[in-house]
This record gives structure tokens, sequence and C-alpha cells, in this order.
């Protein structure tokens, strides 16, 4: 049976000492922990945390990655640079990077593309917003995001993570119910299913405001695998609690 994951997205909040006071609050109970664990950092902290964490139980993350793979592309950051640095994991299609930076369902399949070809594994979010949801097509959305994905990386679309993150629980306090949530799990575990004989294998993580309040509900969901954790993941006791929830 594969360990829970759970990765948390810092986005743009941080600094070198705030950075280092977390991760030490973390690892000084990581003895206890029987989930996987990973830190998504902003870029420029990417050097600094993996100084911090390598040895340990922590997995380095990026926040997202290029869909080119070197050029005259200012800004950028390519898949080769990440691994370069040690980072396992990297966020693509995050729901801010799809409302902010107008990228496409074939954008973020390519930077999946990208990252699994550079021996990354791809955190691939899809989720709905609050207009999909009540129009009743969440699950039109959520099975055409990954479906791009899928068509772009069908030969190892087992070595991806999915994120389920409804986007009208994404910093607003709200978040599904573990009904809610297992509801999509389901779908989005029988489209994989579909495309590969190992989807078992495939982390499919809740991403809408998991906190240390809601997160042993969420989790004890068949088909609910760790999260994608944001504000949270900023505060070392509710991380820590989070963590601890996932057995």
């Amino acid at each position: 049976m594969k360990k829970k994951l759970i990765a948390g997205n810092w986005k743009m909040n941080g600094n070198a000492a705030s950075n280092q006071a977390l991760l030490q609050a973390l690892l000084a109970q990581s003895a206890d922990w029987q989930c996987r664990v990973a830190v998504c950092a902003p870029m420029v902290y990417l050097d600094q945390v993996k100084g911090l964490i390598q040895g340990t139980a922590i997995e380095l993350g990026a926040q997202d990655v290029s869909a080119h793979a070197a050029g005259a592309y200012t800004g950028e950051t390519a898949a080769d640079m990440l691994k370069d640095l040690g980072v396992r994991l990297a966020i693509v299609g995050h729901s801010e990077r799809r409302q902010y930076h107008a990228e496409t369902d074939a954008v973020v399949a390519l930077k999946a593309q990208r990252a699994l070809a550079a021996g990354i594994t791809p955190i691939v979010c899809v989720g709905e917003t609050l207009a999909e949801r009540e129009a009743g097509i969440t699950e039109e959305v959520v099975k055409r995001q990954l479906a791009a994905v899928i068509h772009a990386n069908g030969h190892c679309i087992s070595e991806i993570v999915v994120a389920y993150e409804p986007v009208w629980a994404i910093g607003t306090g709200k978040t599904a119910t573990p009904e809610m949530a297992q509801q999509v799990h389901a779908i989005l575990r029988a489209q994989l299913h579909a495309a590969t004989e190992h989807a078992a294998r495939v982390h499919i993580l809740y991403g809408g405001s998991m906190n240390a309040a809601n997160a042993a509900e969420l989790l004890a969901q068949p088909d609910i695998d760790g999260g994608l954790v944001g504000g949270a993941a900023l505060k070392a006791a509710d991380f820590l609690t989070i963590i601890a929830a996932a057995r």
C-alpha cells in the first residue's frame, strides 16, 4: 500500500529566516512521520531549502516549471534546471496559474511532459470554479483537464500526481465536504484506470483548503491519497497536524 503524500505549497511567501525556522520545526518531528512529505518553495529559495532538507524525510518541490526546454524565455525555469537543484516534484496547472497567467490545458499538459522527461514528478492540478460547480459541470471540467495530460503523457501517466483543487475552496476558508471531495477523486481515479493499468500507483491529493481541523476526515476517504496544502503549510503546528493525520 502506497504511503500518503502531504505537499506544502508555500506560494509567494517566506524569507530566508522564516524558511529555516519552519523547516527546523518540521524536521524536529520527522521521526514520527508515516507519510511522504514535500515542500514546494518559491524558485528563489529552492537552493536554500535544498540545503536545509538534504538527507532528511522532506522532498523538494517547485511551484511551477517552464513549458520550454531551454532558450530565450526570460524569467522561465526549465525542468532540467530544477532537476539540477535536486527538485523531485513540481506543481503544474495550479488554479492560480490558470487564472492569472492564462495557462490552458494544453500548456499544463506540456509542462507535465517537460517535468516527466527530466525525471521530476508533476503534481497536476485540476478543479472547477464556483460557477462551474453550480452549473453541474464539475465532472466535465476535471475530466477535460486531466484528459489533456493523459493524451500528452499516456505512456507514463502512472508517474504523475494529481491534485483536485476546487477553485472556490482555495484561500477562501471554504472546503469541499469529505463526501464532495471523495466523489470527484473517485471520478479521477476511474479516468486514470481507463488510461493505465497502473492507476493505483497514482496519488490523488486534495488541494482545497486542507487544514488542521479537516485533514483527518478528508484523508480518511478511500480515494484521497494526501493533500496539497496552502496556508496551513506555513504554520509548523498546523502542517504537523495534517502530516500526523496521514496514516
